[in-house]
């Protein structure tokens, strides 16, 4: 199954500043770019780099005053895996490997030690396994609220949980938050979504179970199939895709992620069955 997906930002500059952009697709095994474009205007360098602990590809841009527009063009065939969730179970810390640990700690805007005692009494007494997480994001499509506006930069999961309104970071957050209070690592996504109404760039969580990650939305928003990885995080801080340093404007912001037409391809679909992603 193929994809078309990319962004165009603009900004007005008012002041030389830098700017660090995390937009392009990953490539990994599940994601192969088949072609893949990134424009600057003015044409200005770049320094791409990454992190230790992620797979996120980074670049930074140091703007003079004046008008920046970035495009990101990519193709990116998707191979998933499906699997049959009554197989998919948890692990215990003790047999995690130790990649995975950082993932179970509380983060910025995933306070799961705040979440402890309400992921105990909601979810504690459920089987284990796929279905309880999948249980968290019934409870949180169920009981919180998917209302633009409602929250900002500085909500946290514990924020969502209280208030039971947020978008789809904040869904992402508390379904990560609650994960971790039950000892089953969670991970934050951010990516393309196809079909996704209005346009934007979207997030959701991944939650490592058996031996791999296993996609997760609570907003129902988007097919998972139909899911484009820009990068991972332990929370929203570590997969912005526009940080600023500077006097920086956001002008204009188009999204898209549409599905290349194949003979004999499906569009993405919603399923009851997991989606590994690596």
């Amino acid at each position: 199954m193929k994809f078309n997906v990319g962004c165009k930002l603009s900004y007005s500059i008012h002041q030389p500043s830098t700017l660090i952009f995390n937009l392009k697709v990953i490539q990994n095994d599940y994601q192969n770019i088949l072609k893949e474009t990134l424009e600057v205007d003015p044409p200005l360098d770049r320094e791409e780099y990454g992190l230790s602990f992620v797979e996120n590809q980074y670049f930074r841009i140091n703007a003079p005053l004046g008008k920046l527009s970035v495009s990101y063009n990519a193709t990116v065939e998707l191979s998933h895996v499906y699997v049959e969730s009554e197989t998919v179970q948890e692990v215990p810390p003790a047999e995690l490997p130790l990649e995975v640990l950082p993932y179970l700690y509380p983060s910025r805007y995933c306070q799961s030690d705040k979440l402890g005692n309400m992921a105990q009494s909601e979810f504690g007494d459920l089987q284990p396994g796929f279905s309880r997480v999948t249980a968290i994001c019934n409870w949180i499509y169920e009981k919180v609220e998917y209302l633009s506006g409602s929250t900002d930069s500085q909500t946290s999961a514990y924020d969502t949980a209280t208030q039971r309104a947020g978008v789809c970071r904040d869904f992402a957050h508390l379904g990560i938050a609650f994960c971790r209070a039950l000892n089953i690592p969670a991970r934050f996504v951010a990516g393309y979504a196809y079909n996704l109404t209005p346009p934007d760039f979207h997030a959701y969580f991944e939650a490592y179970l058996s031996d791999r990650w296993y996609i997760f939305d609570a907003t129902r928003l988007a097919p998972q199939s139909g899911l484009i990885r820009i990068g991972t995080g332990r929370d929203a801080a570590d997969v912005a895709f526009a940080t600023f340093f500077g006097a920086v404007q956001p002008e204009e912001m188009e999204v898209f992620a549409h599905q290349v037409f194949e003979p004999g391809v499906k569009a993405p679909a919603f399923t009851t069955r997991a989606i590994a992603t690596s």
